[in-house]
């Protein structure tokens, strides 16, 4: 992982709505920030994404404070930060350009959430030849409801979406793992 970059997705204001939903891992942003901090003290590649919605009715519409970057993972003014309008930061974007351009082969992901834009990316970003380490408590999802009714919580439905990556998209670690990984 010595070539790592940190990949920071749609940590915004407008995802701690409670009309969103119960969200589970009140602890991401501090991990995602624990990371963050590594990054920089190593002076690091670091790049984050911004989710500006389309949506009418959406919290992370540009102009609305929600599409705000939360102050924990603030983007400095050398990180490189990437505006997308769909769910995949590589779609729309120049963000494999970006990563390729600068020999980045392993992408440690962290970010919001991980059943939508998480998800997406490290799915997308496995299939584009990158080496996926997804910080598993440095992210976080919201309950959900099938259409039949049955609610599932933001636990189930975040474990499940890790367990669905793990071994196949990307490799789960926890905070902790990614900081004791000698490549750092």
């Amino acid at each position: 992982m010595n070539h790592a970059a940190l990949l920071i997705i749609d940590v915004q204001k407008g995802l701690d709505d409670p009309r969103i939903g119960r969200r589970n891992n009140p602890d991401a942003e501090t991990n995602m920030a624990m990371l963050l901090a590594e990054w920089r003290r190593k002076a690091r590649t670091v790049v984050h994404v911004k989710h500006n919605s389309t949506e009418k009715y959406s919290n992370l519409r540009p102009q609305l404070p929600g599409n705000e970057i939360k102050e924990v993972v603030q983007p400095l003014t050398d990180e490189v930060l990437f505006e997308k309008s769909v769910n995949c930061a590589f779609i729309g974007t120049e963000l494999q350009e970006f990563l390729q351009n600068q020999g980045i082969v392993d992408l440690v992901v962290v970010g919001l959430t991980t059943d939508h834009c998480v998800s997406s990316t490290v799915r997308m970003g496995s299939d584009l030849g990158f080496n996926i380490w997804l910080a598993g408590d440095a992210t976080a999802t919201h309950e959900r409801r099938a259409d039949g009714g049955t609610l599932f919580t933001a636990e189930q439905v975040h474990e499940i979406t890790l367990a669905s990556l793990n071994g196949e998209f990307c490799t789960v670690v926890g905070t902790a793992d990614i900081l004791a990984h000698p490549g750092l």
